[in-house]
């Protein structure tokens, strides 16, 4: 575990104060460092001058929208922000990642998921410090060989397709991220086939087939219900 993931600053971004409460509690008990703001204006000042490492973002504020505030953070910066809401419905979740959120937890929500939730996004953001693009992605038993364009499941190599294999690369590079079906598609067919989510049912669904030992039950590439896919990393 890195310096980050074990003392990271964490904005909490929440208007009512005993849910803040509890989260800081958590959060120093673990070692991490906590910031505090109850309004969006409050959250942008923080933000701004103090540099925190991952910013936990309620949706409903006094003075606005969290969605609207991760738009403007994303403008110019990419701190991880994990969204905590009582919103559940599906569509609030796609608004709120493809507006730039790296995941989104649903109230009520159990500390130890928050947690990896957290560990998984400082670590994401770490590797997207690192310069250099890596040679190599592991995920498990999943290897990725990029500057050979191979792909291992243990000792065994897999024959991907080009999309599957553009696919397999995109989702490892943010793995641990949920990405929305508009965002795969952006990346990988591009904007103008924004709406066409049976592209990625059909190929994310061969994929599946060729890197899970159990396609039925899969463990790595796993499928947010509405919302799109993600591809674990360890917690």
């Amino acid at each position: 575990m890195s310096e980050r993931e074990r003392g990271a600053l964490v904005l909490i971004v929440e208007d009512e104060a005993p849910m803040r409460r509890f989260i800081r509690a958590a959060l120093t008990a673990r070692g991490h460092r906590v910031l505090e703001a109850a309004r969006i204006t409050e959250a942008l000042t923080v933000i701004t001058s103090h540099h925190p490492d991952l910013v936990l973002l309620d949706l409903g504020l006094p003075d606005g929208d969290g969605i609207e505030l991760t738009r403007q953070v994303r403008e110019w910066s990419q701190v991880p922000i994990i969204v905590l809401s009582a919103r559940g419905r599906e569509d609030d979740k796609v608004t709120a990642l493809d507006a730039g959120a790296d995941d989104y937890l649903t109230k009520p929500f159990g500390i130890d998921e928050l947690l990896a939730r957290i560990r998984v996004s400082l670590r994401h953001a770490q590797r997207g410090e690192g310069g250099a693009a890596p040679q190599r992605l592991e995920l498990g038993e999943l290897r990725l060989e990029l500057a050979r364009r191979e792909v291992f499941r243990g000792e065994e190599e897999l024959h991907l397709t080009p999309i599957e294999y553009k696919l397999l690369v995109l989702l490892a590079t943010n793995a641990g991220k949920v990405l929305t079906h508009r965002q795969i598609l952006n990346e990988i067919w591009g904007p103008g086939h924004a709406h066409q989510t049976h592209y990625v049912r059909v190929h994310m669904l061969e994929l599946r087939k060729k890197i899970e030992r159990e396609p039925a039950r899969p463990k790595l590439l796993v499928t947010e219900p509405g919302v799109g896919y993600r591809l674990r990393d360890r917690g």
